[in-house]
Protein backbone atom coordinates (compact mmCIF):
# COMPACT_ATOMS: atom_id res chain seq x y z
CA UNK A 1 0.00 0.00 0.00
CA UNK A 2 1.35 3.33 -0.95
CA UNK A 3 1.20 5.75 1.93
CA UNK A 4 2.11 9.36 1.43
CA UNK A 5 1.71 12.60 3.27
CA UNK A 6 -1.49 14.45 2.43
CA UNK A 7 0.30 17.77 2.48
CA UNK A 8 3.77 19.06 3.38
CA UNK A 9 4.13 19.45 7.14
CA UNK A 10 0.92 17.48 7.74
CA UNK A 11 0.93 14.28 9.79
CA UNK A 12 -2.14 12.76 8.09
CA UNK A 13 -1.54 9.75 5.88
CA UNK A 14 -3.43 8.81 2.73
CA UNK A 15 -4.28 5.45 1.22
CA UNK A 16 -4.73 4.35 -2.36
CA UNK A 17 -7.93 2.27 -2.59
CA UNK A 18 -8.99 -0.16 -5.27
CA UNK A 19 -11.82 1.00 -7.53
CA UNK A 20 -14.13 -1.61 -5.96
CA UNK A 21 -13.33 -0.56 -2.39
CA UNK A 22 -13.71 3.11 -3.28
CA UNK A 23 -17.10 2.58 -4.98
CA UNK A 24 -18.38 0.46 -2.09
CA UNK A 25 -17.44 3.08 0.51
CA UNK A 26 -18.85 5.96 -1.54
CA UNK A 27 -22.11 4.06 -2.16
CA UNK A 28 -22.48 3.37 1.55
CA UNK A 29 -21.85 7.02 2.39
CA UNK A 30 -24.33 8.17 -0.25
CA UNK A 31 -27.04 5.96 1.25
CA UNK A 32 -26.25 7.28 4.73
CA UNK A 33 -26.35 10.85 3.44
CA UNK A 34 -29.79 10.16 1.94
CA UNK A 35 -30.99 8.71 5.24
CA UNK A 36 -29.80 11.81 7.12
CA UNK A 37 -31.58 14.08 4.61
CA UNK A 38 -34.70 11.99 5.18
CA UNK A 39 -34.44 12.54 8.93
CA UNK A 40 -34.09 16.28 8.39
CA UNK A 41 -37.21 16.21 6.24
CA UNK A 42 -39.05 14.30 8.95
CA UNK A 43 -38.13 16.97 11.51
CA UNK A 44 -39.13 19.76 9.12
CA UNK A 45 -42.49 18.03 8.56
CA UNK A 46 -43.06 17.53 12.31
CA UNK A 47 -42.96 13.73 12.13
CA UNK A 48 -43.74 11.70 15.24
CA UNK A 49 -40.69 11.46 17.56
CA UNK A 50 -40.48 7.65 17.72
CA UNK A 51 -40.52 7.48 13.91
CA UNK A 52 -37.57 9.89 13.77
CA UNK A 53 -35.73 7.98 16.50
CA UNK A 54 -36.07 4.74 14.53
CA UNK A 55 -34.57 6.40 11.46
CA UNK A 56 -31.70 7.82 13.53
CA UNK A 57 -31.07 4.31 14.84
CA UNK A 58 -30.93 3.05 11.24
CA UNK A 59 -28.33 5.72 10.39
CA UNK A 60 -26.25 4.74 13.43
CA UNK A 61 -26.38 1.10 12.30
CA UNK A 62 -25.34 2.10 8.77
CA UNK A 63 -22.41 4.13 10.11
CA UNK A 64 -21.34 1.22 12.31
CA UNK A 65 -21.47 -1.06 9.28
CA UNK A 66 -19.38 1.44 7.30
CA UNK A 67 -16.81 1.49 10.12
CA UNK A 68 -16.64 -2.33 10.19
CA UNK A 69 -15.99 -2.52 6.44
CA UNK A 70 -13.40 0.27 6.54
CA UNK A 71 -11.65 -1.21 9.59
CA UNK A 72 -11.53 -4.69 8.05
CA UNK A 73 -10.03 -3.26 4.85
CA UNK A 74 -7.52 -1.28 6.89
CA UNK A 75 -6.39 -4.34 8.85
CA UNK A 76 -6.16 -6.52 5.72
CA UNK A 77 -4.09 -3.96 3.83
CA UNK A 78 -2.33 -1.19 5.74
CA UNK A 79 -1.85 -2.99 9.05
CA UNK A 80 -0.85 -6.33 7.52
CA UNK A 81 1.57 -4.66 5.09
CA UNK A 82 3.16 -2.57 7.85
CA UNK A 83 3.60 -5.58 10.14
CA UNK A 84 5.18 -7.58 7.31
CA UNK A 85 7.46 -4.58 6.73
CA UNK A 86 8.53 -4.50 10.37
CA UNK A 87 6.54 -1.40 11.37
CA UNK A 88 5.38 -2.62 14.77
CA UNK A 89 4.17 0.89 15.73
CA UNK A 90 1.18 0.26 13.46
CA UNK A 91 -0.18 -2.13 16.09
CA UNK A 92 -0.15 0.69 18.65
CA UNK A 93 -1.92 2.96 16.14
CA UNK A 94 -4.56 0.26 15.58
CA UNK A 95 -5.09 -0.17 19.33
CA UNK A 96 -5.57 3.60 19.76
CA UNK A 97 -8.02 3.64 16.85
CA UNK A 98 -10.03 0.75 18.31
CA UNK A 99 -10.11 2.44 21.72
CA UNK A 100 -11.53 5.59 20.10
CA UNK A 101 -14.14 3.57 18.21
CA UNK A 102 -15.28 1.85 21.40
CA UNK A 103 -16.02 5.03 23.35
Amino acid sequence: MEEKKACPGCSHKTKERSEKEYKDLINRLSRIEGQVRGIRRMVEENAYCPDILIQVSAVNAALNSFNKVLLANHIRTCVADDIRGGKEETIDELVVTLQKLMK
